[in-house]
């Protein structure tokens, strides 16, 4: 089914918009809430609490595309539940995650005004622009999506060394890109 027919569903507060919305993206939701938590009830919860969200917001939102909509929601859920089960050191794989992005993006106590976040967005926007295809696609599979070396790996044909090589450059380059901003020091 098209996305404008599962938004119209919506709007029409039809229960069969989840059920479509699960058959079309379940998968992509579930991948996106998998990455980040290592616990299959908690990655459960996290794809039932995204079809709630989604229940809430569509009307009045209508997302275009709806896939990435989804997929935010499942992101932003899974990174709470995360957090709230971090004290338990559940994933080590997201930690490690967070831990090779650490030294080229500025913790949220740095940056002071909602202003300078915003600027800050656009400047990571205006970099992902300036990579190459492959190397876009890398970053943000792995740092929006979670994905795993191994998985990227698979996805794209290249050997997990020259994956986690070629995102060690790219972050590398961001962070001298930041720095030059005036977003690092």
């Amino acid at each position: 089914m098209e996305d404008s027919k599962i938004i119209d569903l919506f709007f029409e507060r039809s229960e069969q918009a989840i059920v479509e919305l699960s058959r079309k993206y379940g998968p992509a939701v579930k991948k996106t809430a998998a990455n980040i938590l290592s616990d299959r009830l908690d990655v459960e919860e996290c794809v039932n609490d995204t079809y709630l969200r989604t229940w809430d917001s569509i009307p009045p939102q209508s997302p275009n595309p709806l896939v990435s909509y989804v997929c935010k929601i499942a992101r932003n859920l899974a990174i709470n539940r995360y957090h709230a089960n971090r004290a338990e050191k559940r994933n080590r794989g997201f930690d490690l995650i967070l831990d090779e992005m650490e030294n080229c993006i500025p913790s949220g106590v740095n940056v002071e005004t909602e202003w300078e976040a915003k600027e800050l967005s656009a400047a990571i926007n205006s970099f992902l622009y300036s990579l190459n295809d492959e190397d876009r696609f890398l970053f943000i599979r792995r740092y929006w999506y979670a994905d795993s070396v191994s998985d990227l790996s698979a996805m794209t044909g290249v050997s997990p060394n020259r994956v986690s090589l070629r995102l060690f450059r790219v972050r590398e380059k961001l962070k001298k890109r930041l720095i030059k901003e005036g977003f690092l020091v």
